[in-house]
């Protein structure tokens, strides 16, 4: 999944296009959430792969963990983190709130 394919396009006054900033919704706890300790070797990628079979989620762990840093593939080691299982729900409102 390309997070930025449902994106608005904008163009300026001098008719450049560019894509409108990307907002994310916040990711709700649930039941079915797993919770894994993170060690050395972890990438969020891998682990989007690992528990969604589509390493391009990666962002849906570090933004439903709020001790994480957004804009890293790294997890720090020895954390317990949170990979939200209602992945599938996550992306519609994503799409919805970007379209």
């Amino acid at each position: 999944m390309n997070r930025y394919q449902n994106n608005r396009i904008l163009t300026t006054i001098k008719g450049k296009q560019y894509y409108a900033t990307t907002l994310y919704q916040n990711i709700p706890l649930s039941n079915t959430d797993l919770y894994v300790n993170t060690t050395v070797g972890d990438r969020y990628d891998l682990l989007a792969q690992q528990f969604y079979g589509d390493s391009t989620l990666w962002w849906v762990i570090p933004m439903a963990n709020d001790q994480l840093i957004k804009d890293s593939l790294f997890p720090p080691e020895g954390l317990t983190i949170r990979i939200p299982s209602n992945v599938g729900n996550i992306i519609t409102e994503f799409r919805l709130i970007n379209a």
